[in-house]
Parts: structure tokens; sequence; C-alpha cells
């Protein structure tokens, strides 16, 4: 049987998820690249590339460059700085992104926001503040009152 067989034969053998089927994934945007599931729990530090989604329970610490989605049912109590996040459960924790927050009814954010843009639809339970800068990046806006006439 080739399961059985020498080391050499194994190392020949395809396996799920070869490198040509995640390179097709990873270019293919608004996926989801990984899933905490319903029912899981997770608490330490998560770090990652590409898009998560938590439906589950968190706690602890995120960190990423990309897209990080915050299920309906699901609790995070975390710190997270992420390019953009997605909320529509519950978060306890200060949430900073380097692009965009969404906040999508039924989500409960208990923290501070700090993003260049910020989306809250009607029905969001928010408690906190939120600081919106990286705004005027193409210079400093001109003075009010029209400064330098004579």
């Amino acid at each position: 049987m080739a399961l059985l067989g020498k080391k050499e034969e194994k190392t020949n053998v395809p396996l799920l998820g070869s490198r040509r089927e995640d390179e097709s994934v990873a270019t293919r945007p608004g996926e989801v690249h990984t899933l905490l599931g319903k029912g899981s729990e997770f608490e330490g530090k998560l770090t990652f590339e590409g898009q998560v989604r938590i439906d589950g329970k968190f706690n602890g610490q995120i960190v990423t460059k990309d897209v990080l989605v915050i299920g309906d049912g699901a609790r995070v109590q975390a710190e997270i700085n992420a390019g953009t996040v997605i909320i529509n459960g519950t978060v306890e924790g200060n949430v900073r992104a380097a692009q965009l927050i969404e906040l999508h009814a039924p989500a409960r954010v208990k923290g501070n926001l700090e993003s260049p843009a910020l989306t809250m639809d009607r029905g969001v339970i928010f408690e906190g503040t939120s600081k919106m800068e990286n705004l005027g990046k193409g210079g400093n806006p001109p003075p009010p009152g029209g400064e330098g006439k004579k």
C-alpha cells in the first residue's frame, strides 16, 4: 500500500490545501480564510493575515493589517488593532483600525474606537468614544476665518 511505503513516497503524495490551492484562496478578495466558529472559545493573542471571522468567544488581543469580522452572536473581549474591523456581535475593548470600522446591527460595543472612517447602522449599541484621525494626510487645511487677510 502506498500509505505504508517509504518516506520518499509519502513526500510525493499531493496534500489537501496544496500550494496551488493556497495561492488561489489568497487571491480571492472578500473570502474568509480562518473561522472561529460558534461554540468555540479561544483565549490569547491572535495574529493573522487575510480575513478572519469570529463567531464564537474570544478573550485577549487581536493584531492584523487585514480584515477582522466579528459575527452576530460572537462575544469578544479584546484589544483589537486591524486594517478593517466589521462588527455584528458583542465587543468589549478598544478597537483601532488603519482603514475602516463598520458597526452593523445588532452589534454591541463597549470601548473606544479609533479609525479614519467609521460607519454605524441604526440599532447598534455603542458605549465609548470615537476618534477619527489621518483624515488630512494631503496637508493642513486652511485655517478658519480666512487668516492672512489684510
